[in-house]
């Protein structure tokens, strides 16, 4: 009889029965890239979550989740839909509040006898939980009553059966089907039902419905609610991003240096390059000096834009002047990672505070020196012209960082893709025996890994050479250390530069004599 075994349950030197014997060998271990393409959002909205990232694809998704946007700088909305204009597909929101936001609820109780049974809450703190409205009335029959609930803005609606008896409703009956704990009801996406509070005022059958009322957005986070805590178990504001494996992450309208330090060592231990900006209307000598102020010059994990700031029209709320981080983040999040943000077109711009609106003719640029002033420290600008044409773009495409070997959105973006693809793939080694076996499968996964990347383009050759070696063996991997339990692989990858400065050398006049070959023409 044949046997089949995994690989490694069959100790094949000590078989005594003749037989056949099958090991299932598990394939190669193939490393896949993680997503590069994703925006984390952190800001205001009047409906939704608070501190709980939400999946979101597009501004149906995100009025969905949040209701319709804000004539705020702060509100997820807005960042939302200029990233999307860019070319950003994939989001993770977060609500953050000022604490003072309160929910919505119906006023007085649902009954049939003329005493209040029950107090409906707003699931979600937020003005848009005004605009709640509800019916209840006995069905045909008489012998149950239906609660319908809608939000007409998402597009919500619900409705409850809930048992009546002698014609009336019981508190824990009507508890339990708006909370969806009576196994009958699907708890309600906008109501919270509890017991009647002291003095509330009763309500009839009543099949022209009501309202709900008391619900307000509060006020602006302060930097503090915007960065938020990092407990474990109640993570808040920025930290509700963690583990969430965005790419790009956006602190909508915060533009406090304060707290650039803070979003900075996020970024890098998330692997996320955080994109800011400076206040509206910040001058170039201020913003050379705040930055400097700030102390983020040694990392690579953030992005400060000028306070140049720019003109939106919203189809919802007008003409808005918004941060430039809106347009970097959204145009990072729909580029490869081995690119720059350098003189990409950005999509939406009406207008800037500098050049004034495009409407009113004015147009005024940046100078040579200018430039230079906010480029020698490491702050980007969006203006227009751009080195290609007359179209908006990042003049600078680069972090923070004072080394030029790192000051590239390229690089920053290509190491966190790199090493968050290694964090992900590569763990599966753990717990096997090292041998020489061993060495030549990590080599083989990395390798393969690498040569993916050259083959789509993210790595180039260069001379024709390959741009990556990986070194596993016996010359890295001492017996001293692989008998504690240590393995290591050295991985060297060499990035594609990022043209910057293109000088062309010209040389004209009647005393030039030019060569040419045959069919150059």
């Amino acid at each position: 009889m044949v046997k089949i075994y995994q690989a490694g349950s069959l100790n094949t030197t000590a078989l005594t029965v003749p037989n056949l014997y099958v090991q299932i060998v598990p394939p190669q271990t193939v490393l896949n890239g993680v997503p590069s393409n994703r925006l984390g959002i952190v800001g205001t909205a009047s409906w939704g979550p608070v501190n709980t990232p939400v999946i979101i694809g597009g501004m149906g998704d995100y009025i969905a989740s949040f209701g319709a946007k804000q004539p705020l700088t702060t509100n997820i909305g807005t960042a939302v839909n200029v990233a999307l204009l860019q070319g950003a597909t994939d989001f993770r929101c977060s609500r953050v509040t000022d604490g003072t936001d309160t929910a919505a609820v119906v006023p007085g109780g649902i009954n049939i006898s003329g005493t209040s049974i029950v107090t409906l809450t707003a699931r979600c703190t937020g003005s848009l939980g005004n605009s709640i409205k509800w019916k209840i009335a006995p069905n045909s029959a008489g012998t149950k009553a239906v609660l319908s609930v809608a939000l007409a803005p998402m597009g919500i609606t619900e409705t409850f059966v809930i048992p009546l008896s002698s014609g009336k409703i019981a508190t824990t009956d009507c508890i339990a089907a708006v909370n969806g704990t009576d196994g009958v009801n699907t708890a309600s996406n906008l109501f919270v039902a509890g017991a009647p509070t002291a003095g509330a005022t009763s309500v009839q059958f009543a099949a022209t419905g009501g309202g709900a009322n008391g619900g307000t957005d509060g006020g602006i986070p302060s930097t503090v609610q915007f960065i938020g805590t990092d407990a474990t178990t109640t993570r808040t504001g920025m930290y509700s991003l963690r583990g969430t494996g965005c790419s790009i992450g956006l602190l909508a309208g915060l533009t406090d240096p304060s707290s650039w330090t803070a979003q900075q060592a996020f970024g890098l231990g998330e692997g996320t390059y955080m994109v800011t900006s400076f206040a509206s209307g910040m001058s170039i000598s201020n913003a050379v000096s705040g930055l400097a102020s700030a102390g983020v010059t040694g990392s690579y994990s953030l992005k400060v834009m000028h306070g140049d700031w720019l003109y939106w029209n919203d189809d919802t709320n007008g003409t808005m002047l918004l941060p430039p981080s809106f347009w970097a983040a959204g145009r990072l999040a729909a580029l490869s990672p081995e690119q720059s943000s350098l003189n990409k077109q950005l999509y939406g711009v009406v207008g800037s505070q500098k050049s004034g609106l495009t409407s009113t003719s004015q147009a005024l640029t940046y100078s040579d020196a200018e430039l230079t002033a906010l480029f020698g420290v490491g702050i980007d600008v969006i203006a227009n012209p751009s080195p290609g044409g007359s179209y908006w773009s990042c003049r600078l495409g680069h972090n923070t960082s004072s080394s030029a070997a790192v000051s590239g959105d390229n690089y920053t973006r290509l190491t966190n893709y790199i090493a968050e693809t290694l964090a992900t793939g590569m763990g599966v080694y753990i717990g096997e025996v090292i041998n020489d076996g061993l060495f030549a499968d990590v080599r083989a996964t990395l390798l393969g890994f690498l040569k993916t990347m050259l083959d789509a383009g993210l790595l180039g050759l260069y001379g024709g050479t390959i741009p990556y070696t990986v070194v596993c063996d016996t010359s890295n991997n001492s017996q001293a250390r692989t008998a504690l339990g240590y393995l290591q692989a050295d991985v060297a990858v060499r990035y594609q530069g990022i043209v910057e400065k293109f000088i062309v050398n010209l040389q004209g006049g009647t005393t030039v004599t030019v060569t040419t070959s045959s069919g150059s023409v």
